[in-house]
C-alpha cells in the first residue's frame, strides 16, 4: 500500500557552469546543488547534480540524480531519485521524480515511489509531493 506525504525544501547552494559554447542557443549547463528537505521526508543536505539545456535565457529542461539522506516516515537511511523537469518563460519549474530502484539503504531498503514539485520564480521553500512504499 502506497503512503503520501509532503512537505517543503529549500535550495541551500546552487553551483551552475557551462557545459559547452555559451554564445549560442540552445545552452547546456551543469548544476550541483544542495537542498534541506522538511516534512515527510526529512533530509538536511542532499547531494544534487543537473544537466541543464537552455532552449532560452527563460525557458529548458533539466535532468538530474538526487541523493538524500534521512528520514522518510520516521525510517532512517539513504535514496536516490532521479529528477526531469522543465522551466517556463514565467520562470516556474515543474519537475517529477522517482526513486532508483534499488537505491534504498538502511530502514529505507525497499523503497520505492515517486513525486513532484513545482517551484516558482522568487520562492525559496518549494512544496513536494512523495508516494512511496516500502517493502
Amino acid at each position: 500500500m502506497s503512503t503520501t506525504t509532503t512537505g517543503h525544501f529549500t535550495f541551500a547552494d546552487w553551483q551552475e557552469r557551462p557545459a559547452g559554447p555559451a554564445d549560442a542557443w540552445p545552452r547546456l549547463a551543469h548544476a550541483s546543488v544542495v537542498n534541506a528537505f522538511s516534512g515527510g521526508v526529512e533530509a538536511e543536505g542532499t547531494t544534487c547534480e543537473y544537466t541543464i539545456v537552455y532552449i532560452t535565457e527563460k525557458t529548458g529542461a533539466f535532468a538530474g540524480m538526487e541523493l538524500l539522506t534521512g528520514r522518510v516516515g520516521g525510517r532512517a537511511g539513504a535514496f536516490v531519485v532521479e529528477e526531469r523537469g522543465t522551466y517556463d518563460e514565467d520562470g516556474t519549474v515543474h519537475c517529477v521524480f522517482e526513486v532508483v530502484a534499488g537505491s534504498g539503504t538502511g530502514e529505507l531498503t525497499g523503497l520505492s515511489g515517486s513525486g513532484a514539485f513545482t517551484a516558482r520564480a522568487g520562492e525559496t521553500t518549494v512544496p513536494y509531493t512523495f508516494d512511496y512504499v516500502l517493502e
